[in-house]
């Protein structure tokens, strides 16, 4: 009897599959762009450079977490849930006058506390024991804090909130027109609300 070949399996065609499953994952998959936290460090000081002003007492808000994850806040204990109401407060204070008045702020104007938004500085001070998961806590309610002024004071001007813009700029699909119009809007609500945000070096104890 004779001996039948076995029946050769074609994968040409598996080769065009795989070829068009390959390109269907490229153009469906979107990639996750987790830029983690911004920040930008200060611009090495140039000797020639006359030294940075000194920082009023009452433009600085200083928040310490030790090393048992409690928060302190002007070394006062406060609970976290507390934090962005009591940044905002500070930032929003305005209690400036002539060159250093806010005619944006509304804040209770306390004379012991920030003049002017622009020249508020938040101070964070972190222990070495201090947990991640607390540090980011306290960090996005920090950032928050000054989103909820830009938001607030972005609807006035522009009818749409800050945040909102800000994710259509950061947006990959969005037109280079369309970041043309935003960019200078952008700029205008930070100069207004600066991000300024000091992280001392951690304290060991």
């Amino acid at each position: 009897m004779a001996k039948r070949d076995a029946p050769e399996v074609n994968a040409g065609s598996m080769a065009d599959i795989a070829f068009l499953l390959l390109i269907f994952f490229l153009v469906t998959t979107t990639i996750e762009t987790d830029s983690g936290i911004s920040r930008k460090l200060p611009p090495k000081l140039d000797e020639n450079q006359p030294p940075p002003p000194i920082i009023k007492q009452r433009n600085l808000f200083v928040v310490n977490v030790n090393a048992n994850d409690d928060l302190l806040v002007e070394e006062e204990s406060m609970d976290l849930k507390d934090l962005r109401a009591a940044a905002v407060e500070f930032l929003d204070n305005g209690a400036g006058t002539g060159d250093d008045a806010c005619n944006y702020c509304q804040g209770a104007k306390d004379e012991s506390s920030s003049v002017n938004p622009t020249t508020a500085i938040i101070s964070l001070v972190n222990n070495r024991g201090t947990s991640y998961k607390r540090y980011i806590s306290v960090q996005n309610e920090l950032v928050a804090a000054y989103n909820q002024l830009r938001d607030r004071e972005s609807m006035k001007m522009y009818n749409v909130a800050f945040t909102e813009m800000e994710n259509t700029y950061n947006d990959p699909g969005t037109s280079s027109s369309t970041k043309d119009k935003l960019r200078p809007k952008l700029e205008r609500i930070r100069e207004m609300f600066p991000e300024k945000l000091s992280e001392a070096e951690p304290k060991s104890n």
